[in-house]
């Protein structure tokens, strides 16, 4: 089991790698300078130059690469001397720890993460991921958990109730729900809910998790800002999981235990309730681990119509804006979680089913 533990997190480190690769090749090719985006449009020569020295874009491709992961992993080499060498300490950028020497001049340290200063604002993207990240970690949750509730209720109805009208209803609905894009479902849930019913249901088109006061006392917590975000991030899974319930429970009360119980005499609720409903939730639950990690990037669309200040919003407004560190950062921080996440639910898979340590 250890061993199949460590070739777990193995692979998710070469995944980690790859992706970090990836993010880091992919923005340093994009079109935009980022000397502009820091100094503004009234710019000259010279000091277009002394920044993109201080930001270290003068540099080669392949050293910013290794100045770059110096930066965000935790343990990195550095030198002594404040100098222009490949690894280069900057005590603006982050506070380190030195652990040990390893020559003459360098050092290996431990240090928090660094992933840049926002182009636009100067704040480090960490800070502002640490303020965002809490609050699509929330709408993915309670999104998730609103698809699991009522996708279960949903399936199983329908197994009851199969072949009838409410059957075919939820089905056709499902289907609608997977096929719908989520960009489109914000801005028809929003133009519906918010707009055409906003005197009956209470619910803004836009709004955050905080909301600040009209009468001067700061923010507060605003909670029905989070109800229409979550149900439309919820609605795909919500469909996933009423089908695969509906289709578990058929299967289950099939089998010949559940013939025995009905000729027994037991009524189909306690039948549903002791029997049926444990045995047929294996592949919801497998759905569901997979739809948890995908929550987090979903949250993209969805944020940015409904302007809830999240990850989402922060990574379109820095696509807007050529803020290069704020999408590298939030894109990195987004991709350990999914990737984390992934492995953990393997190792799960690995206690529950040994066969799957063969794979």
């Amino acid at each position: 089991m250890i061993r199949f533990i460590l070739r777990r997190i193995g692979y998710g480190f070469f995944v980690m790698a790859g992706i970090i690769t990836v993010i880091f090749l992919l923005f340093s090719i994009l079109p935009g300078d980022s000397t502009i985006m820091t100094m503004g449009q009234r710019s000259d020569v010279s000091s277009e130059e002394a920044v993109r020295k201080e930001l270290g874009l003068d540099l080669p491709l392949e050293i910013r690469y290794v100045n770059y992961l110096n930066d965000i992993s935790f343990l990195s080499f550095h030198n002594r001397v404040d100098n222009q060498s490949v690894f280069y300490l900057d005590t603006n950028k982050y506070e380190a720890r030195i652990l040990f020497k390893t020559g003459k001049e360098h050092v290996l340290v431990l240090k928090k993460p660094y992933l840049g200063r926002s182009y636009q604002s100067k704040r480090l993207v960490m800070e502002m991921l640490n303020e965002a990240i809490p609050k699509t970690a929330l709408l993915a949750v309670v999104s998730i958990f609103f698809a699991i509730i009522v996708g279960i209720l949903l399936g199983i109805l329908c197994a009851v109730f199969k072949d009838t009208w409410f059957d075919r209803v939820t089905l056709v609905i499902s289907v609608m729900g997977m096929s719908l894009p989520s960009f489109f479902a914000a801005i028809l849930f929003a133009w519906i809910f918010a707009f055409l019913l906003a005197d009956f249901t209470g619910l803004n088109m836009f709004g955050s998790l905080y909301t600040i006061s009209d009468f001067g006392d700061g923010e507060y917590l605003d909670l029905k800002n989070l109800i229409l975000p979550a149900i439309t991030l919820g609605i795909r899974p919500l469909a996933v999981v009423t089908e695969l319930m509906r289709n578990s429970v058929l299967e289950v009360m099939s089998q010949d235990y559940i013939r025995t119980a009905k000729a027994k005499g037991f009524n189909l609720y306690k039948i549903i309730k002791n029997h049926v409903i444990k045995n047929a939730l294996n592949p919801v639950v497998t759905a569901i681990s997979g739809w948890l990690a995908g929550m987090m990037a979903g949250a993209v669309f969805v944020e940015y119509v409904f302007d809830y200040k999240g990850v989402g919003v922060m990574i379109v407004n820095g696509l807007e804006k050529y803020d290069f560190p704020v999408v590298m950062g939030s894109l990195l921080y987004i991709s350990i979680i999914l990737v984390m996440i992934n492995i953990l639910v393997d190792i799960v898979y690995g206690f529950l089913d040994p066969r799957a340590k063969m794979k």
